[in-house]
């Protein structure tokens, strides 16, 4: 069976002491797993000597490739720049921190080999904080509501998918992005395996607990409608709810003569209904505020710079 040729993007963020050893690990594992491969380094805009890290390795390996965005643009818009840029049959993805072990490629492309478009390496075990690992479960849940797929509870930032998968999403403009939903719109052919996941070696995680929940509430809000259905639930839930305080009022005073009294039962009355009806129109804003961005056709990401040797493909 013939080898594939693999381009790997790497989105890199604060990450000058880590690189150095990442390229070093994917030199060894690359040329036994691939036929021509490639590594592509997006610097998004990072703050330390990041650039100036992916400027030598690229100068000193033909096969690295190095591209630094305008600005902060987020890992998602980063990894797809990356993979609007990938040369090769296959994209493999994954983070600039060494806790997704290159040697555990080789699972992810056998998996691939069965007939499946797009594998994760799901880890046995996530090297984080209890806070850290409970965002990530609140973004995986938001995940399976936008990609409305089974395997969105394993998803990772380890990942091997076919490059032909880039159609699907190749004019895509928002300025939110999901690399995972995205693929959902060439294929639902998708599997993960389980791999070995490290301890951050340098640094810590640029992912906060608010920084993935505001990830999670831009997902659900701009891949699924799911935020709307839920207030027109509530719309109706609390409109029946309505009816029966009507029909309780008026049937006391019906059959008792008695009227229900009370300033603080008609000001909480009037207090849920109008929380519903605010949390509704929140809601209908951002999906509103999602169509006003869009007109305002804001670039996914803008590249400063390339850099690579003369010849960047594998010998």
């Amino acid at each position: 069976m013939s080898k594939p040729s693999l381009s790997v993007i790497i989105p890199v963020y604060r990450s000058a002491e880590s690189l150095d050893e990442l390229i070093a690990a994917l030199g060894t594992v690359l040329p036994t797993v691939s036929s021509a491969y490639e590594v592509i380094l997006v610097d998004d805009s990072s703050p330390d000597t990041s650039w100036q890290v992916i400027q030598r390795l690229a100068a000193a390996h033909q096969w690295v490739r190095g591209i630094t965005l305008m600005r902060n643009y987020g890992q998602h818009s980063a990894l797809l720049c990356g993979i609007r840029a990938a040369r090769h049959d296959i994209i493999a993805t994954m983070d600039d921190d060494l806790q997704h072990p290159p040697e555990e490629l080789p699972k992810l492309l056998a998996k691939l080999a069965e007939g499946f478009d797009v594998v994760y390496g799901s880890p046995a075990h996530e090297q984080h904080g209890f806070l850290r690992d409970l965002a990530s479960q609140i973004t995986k849940l938001a995940l399976q509501s936008s990609m409305g797929v089974n395997i969105a509870r394993r998803v990772s930032a380890f990942r091997v998918f076919r490059t032909d998968l880039r159609r699907a999403f190749e004019t895509y403009r928002s300025a939110y992005v999901n690399i995972d939903v995205l693929l959902t719109w060439g294929t639902t052919r998708f599997a993960a395996v389980t791999v070995r996941h490290d301890a951050r070696k340098y640094g810590v995680s640029n992912y906060t607990l608010k920084k993935l929940i505001t990830h999670a509430i831009n997902m659900i809000t701009g891949f699924s409608t799911l935020p709307l259905q839920i207030a027109s639930l509530l719309g109706f839930a609390f409109a029946a709810f309505g009816l029966l305080v009507l029909v309780y009022v008026v049937g006391r005073a019906i059959i008792e003569g008695v009227v229900v009294q009370g300033f603080a039962f008609t000001a909480s009355i009037i207090a849920i209904f109008s929380g519903v009806q605010l949390f509704a129109l929140g809601i209908i804003g951002e999906y509103l505020s999602r169509v006003h961005f869009r007109t305002m056709d804001r670039p996914v990401y803008t590249v400063r710079e390339e850099v690579s040797s003369p010849k960047t493909d594998s010998e």
